[in-house]
């Protein structure tokens, strides 16, 4: 089994470039976005390239993550871009406590890095924070981890 990384494992990471930040949206979501509409919510944003293709399409977009790092990273790049993007240093586990709804929730890897117990945890918070009718669009590392 792998084991669940730490904050520290990300904090190392982000130090330079995460083999996840492309640079771009990721090609999923590029090919979903006729689906996805309305307030979005990108879960664990890292340096938001999701959030950012959503709101230059015209979406109301908030994109949080749990390290600040990434969230300096996204906000610059809204700014150079010109692109309205609300980006939140947030931790995904406290959703439940959130007054905030949404239409539609992006999650490009947060829930696979979670244990057993905390992936229960955030589709609880999730449940609540996505408006009757919203969807989780979720794309993972892998479908082949245990």
């Amino acid at each position: 089994m792998t084991p669940i990384p730490d904050r520290s494992t990300f904090e190392n990471l982000y130090a330079d470039q995460p083999p996840w930040d492309i640079g771009k949206p990721q090609k999923a979501f590029i090919d979903a976005a006729d689906q996805i509409s309305g307030f979005i919510l990108d879960a664990g944003c890292g340096t938001g390239e999701n959030a950012l293709h959503f709101a230059s399409r015209g979406h109301k977009v908030t994109g949080i993550d749990f390290l600040e790092v990434p969230i300096q990273r996204a906000q610059r790049k809204a700014t150079e871009r010109g692109v309205q993007v609300t980006f939140l240093v947030k931790d995904a586990m406290t959703f439940k406590n959130w007054s905030e709804r949404f239409d539609n929730v992006i999650d490009s890897g947060l829930f696979h890095v979670f244990s057993d117990e905390d992936r229960r945890r955030y589709v609880e918070g999730l449940a609540t924070i996505l408006k009757p009718g919203g969807r989780l669009f979720l794309m993972c590392f892998s479908d082949e981890e245990p």
